[in-house]
Order: C-alpha cells, then structure tokens, then sequence
C-alpha cells in the first residue's frame, strides 16, 4: 500500500545491496506462507537457504543488522522534526515579524519555503535518501514556520501557536493510537478515498489561488470566515488519514526488512505529513480566534 504523502507516493522503500526491501505492500500486510521479498524466495534474499540444499545444512548466514526498526525511524523523526522546531524558534527570535522589519522578515520566509519546496521534491525524486537533503528541508522548512507562526500570532491570534503545536500533537497521537489498536485500518480502499479527497481538495485550494491572485481578497473564500474553518477541518482530516497511510507504510516496510537508510525517508514523509496538520491547524484556530 502507497501512501498519499508526496515522499511515499512515487515509490516504497527500495531495494539495496542485492536484497529487497519493502516496495508496495498488500493491503493486509504479508500473507501468511509467502515471500514478500521476490517471487522466486531464492532469487533476491541472499538470507534464505539455497535451493536443492536441506534446511538448516551447511554454515547459516549471520543475522542481518541493518534492516530499518522502529528505533530507527524514531530517532531519524525526531532528528528532522528537532531540526525543523529549532530553526522555527531561532527564525521568530532572530526574525521579528514588527513593522520595522516585516517585508525582510516575509521575504527571507517566502525563500526558505520555495528552497523547502524544491528540496523536498529533489529527496522525492532520487532514488536514496539522503540524510543531510531531508536535514537542509528540514532547516529551511522550520525558517518559514517560525516567520509565519510569529506574523499569526502578533497580528491576529496571540498565544494561538502553542495551541496548534498541542492540537498537531493530540492528531498524531489520536491517529497512532487508533491505529494501533486497529481502529482504523488501511486498505485498497481507504487509500482510494484518500487520494481522491487529496486531489479534490488541492485543485479546491489551487483554484481559489487563482482566483485570490486574479480578483483580490481571498478568492473563492476556501481559506477564511465559515468556508475556511470547514476546509481547514478537512484538510486536518486529510492529514490525520495521511498519517495513517504513513504508519501503514512504516510498519510493512520494517515486516519486510527494509534498508536502515530507508528510515530517514520515512522520518521525511512523517515530518511532511505533521507540517501539513500544523499549518490547517494555525489556519483553523487563527479563523476562529479571529471572529471573536
């Protein structure tokens, strides 16, 4: 199963130094009796017994160490997401949105997302991740938010940031929980709908972009007043079900013994994923605290 988030969706975790790792799995995880790693079980798994030999004859082959673990992808995670909170804090303090320096402060923030931007889809589009392009993402990523976080919160909802960072928090642990207890399962469907959803609403908010751009205001209103809280809500949905996909993935990458390495590409679809809640959230709540 693929999952929506832009890192996932082109490919699953690759194939390195002779043996597969997890590329796109049923929908249901390994079925019992097969062989996720090729369809000859001898042909790509230099782990397993070779053919016409007993099992268990001969030397066996060590162990493998460096298949990905769920260690992995948490310490990766919280590398990058560390790296994207830093720069935030260091871009709010060192960068004050105020009058005397609002258009440096918004210039510097709209670079650090376009060098984000085209950071993230060269790590999508090359065929390892690379630790220090997810790190730089991360870094220039965290430049933006700290300088949009700041202008929310000094021009239209103080204290509202903390809220989002504790409502983007309180999805993923909600969306963690239920799916480990099985609440929410992923399927073949469920990602249909999902992508589905995702396409609907992007070309929505492209949409509403062009008509912002072209007739001034907001558009088609997507992105303010009462048409902003519900698109808002939906796009935190959207992200929770991106999440979900982004567990699914994690989990079947480490059942079928994905490279270590691959854990920094799931530390970067993770953090991409969080990015998205948090930014719908600010929206959500700033919209809300700015009608009262």
């Amino acid at each position: 199963m693929r999952s929506s988030n832009p890192v996932f969706s082109r490919r699953g975790f690759s194939r390195d130094n002779g043996h597969a790792g997890f590329n796109a799995a049923p929908a249901g995880g390994p079925a019992a009796g097969t062989n996720p790693y090729a369809t000859n079980p001898y042909a790509t798994n230099p782990y397993a017994p070779q053919q016409g030999a007993p099992y268990g004859a001969g030397p066996q082959a060590p162990a493998r160490t460096d298949v990905m673990t769920i260690d992995d992808v948490v310490t990766r995670t919280g590398m990058t997401l560390g790296t994207v909170v830093l720069t935030a804090v260091l871009s709010w303090v060192l960068l004050p949105v105020d009058e005397a320096n609002l258009g440096k402060s918004y210039g510097i923030a709209i670079g650090a997302a376009v060098v984000a931007m085209v950071l993230s889809l060269i790590q999508s589009f090359k065929r390892r991740p690379t630790p220090a392009l997810i790190l730089a993402y991360a870094a220039f990523e965290g430049v933006f938010l700290g300088v949009i976080s700041s202008a929310v919160s000094t021009y239209i909802a103080p204290g509202v940031v903390v809220q989002a960072v504790m409502g983007t928090m309180a999805v993923f642990a909600g969306v963690l929980f239920a799916y480990k207890m099985r609440w929410i399962r992923v399927t073949r469907r469920f990602y249909g709908f999902v992508m589905a959803a995702a396409m609907g609403f992007l070309l929505l908010m492209a949409v509403n972009l062009l008509f912002s751009v072209f007739g001034g205001g907001d558009g088609l209103g997507f992105r303010s007043g009462g048409l902003g809280i519900i698109f808002g809500i939906i796009g935190i949905i959207l992200g929770a079900c991106f999440l979900a996909l982004d567990f699914k993935q994690v989990e079947d990458g480490i059942a079928y013994g994905a490279p270590r390495e691959e854990s920094w590409l799931a530390a970067f679809g993770l953090t991409l994923t969080l990015v998205w809640i948090y930014l719908e959230m600010l929206r959500v709540l700033s919209i809300l605290q700015g009608n009262d």
